[in-house]
């Protein structure tokens, strides 16, 4: 069985859909329809940069999820041609938005008007509130569980990304102590993340509140792929139970852990990861680590050789 996977945020690069651009009209034409749909020079953003503008949120959001798009178009074609069917789709965080399309949940207009909203929304909630987040690398669950609790303000373990890396989100200095007393507790690694705010937590209820009336005026259909939730960890089967899901996303705890061992125990035995770099291929090899499994990426021709 075969499970495609779609990244989030992270994965991003300048040149990032170039090869499959430059090769097939039908990619050309999904650049411009995109362009189009939400007035933003994706073209641009995603083959020339600057890098400083790629990664500003409010386009950072679109230009991504276009290119996991495109990344799934030309792999569909050799699907199709072979006749391999997809047994789950799943996305981290923004590339739930992805996995969406690609499960026919959401059309192309509605998740690239979504992911443009979202991107909006977080930002302007990013400026209003001094917040962070920072992954926290070969630290016990446990310990950072109480760490969390111990402090007053609000911080929050937003990412259960694999077994040895977790994220924590919230206020700006509380999330920062948080980081320091982990590393001197002996975490490997705390890296800050280059986000624009403490996403995944309380802190974005008013973005959250926001989007849930954009999200209500799109046109929600069952997934005609089953799709795996962030938030609950297993698959969701009606597009009006996705929708309510995904009001919740920008709050909630992206459980990656969960969705890849609901995957895997459902007889997936390979994972395609769907999009720019191999963040989440690095993480399902931790997950599932001693376990028979393959991870295989789609971003280029010679990824793309490798799977085909």
């Amino acid at each position: 069985m075969i499970a495609l996977v779609f990244p989030g945020q992270g994965s991003q690069y300048i040149g990032m859909g170039k090869e499959f651009f430059d090769k097939f009209e039908f990619i050309k034409n999904l650049f411009d329809k995109g362009e189009e749909i939400t007035n933003l020079p994706l073209k641009r953003l995603c083959f020339e940069g600057p890098f400083e503008e790629l990664t500003q949120t409010v386009n950072l959001q679109v230009s991504l999820t276009i290119t996991n798009i495109a990344c799934y178009e030309v792999l569909k074609l050799e699907l199709e041609k072979k006749d391999i069917p997809v047994s789950f789709v799943a996305g981290h965080s923004l590339g739930e938005y992805s996995a969406l399309y690609a499960s026919k949940v959401l059309s192309l207009e509605d998740v690239l008007l979504a992911v443009k909203e979202r991107g909006k929304l977080m930002d302007l909630e990013g400026k209003k509130n001094s917040s962070a987040m920072y992954a926290i690398i070969d630290f016990p669950l446990n310990e950072l569980e109480k760490l969390v609790e111990s402090v007053e303000d609000t911080v929050v373990i937003s990412n259960y990304n694999s077994p040895k890396q977790f994220v924590i989100s919230g206020k700006v200095p509380a999330v920062d102590e948080i980081a320091e007393k982990a590393k001197n507790l002996g975490a490997k690694k705390v890296i800050k993340l280059k986000v624009s705010a403490g996403f995944h937590s309380p802190l974005m209820k008013e973005a959250e509140v926001a989007f849930s009336k954009i999200l209500n005026s799109l046109n929600w259909n069952d997934p005609q792929i089953p799709f795996v939730s962030n938030i609950t960890g297993k698959e969701e089967r009606s597009g009006e139970t996705i929708k309510e899901l995904m009001k919740k996303q920008i709050t909630s705890p992206v459980r990656w852990i969960d969705c890849v061992e609901y995957m895997y125990n459902k007889g997936v035995k390979i994972f395609v990861e769907v999009g720019p770099k191999k963040v989440l291929s690095g993480l399902i090899s931790q997950i599932l680590e001693g376990k028979d499994f393959k991870c295989y990426n789609v971003e280029n021709f010679r990824d793309f050789r490798k799977f085909s």
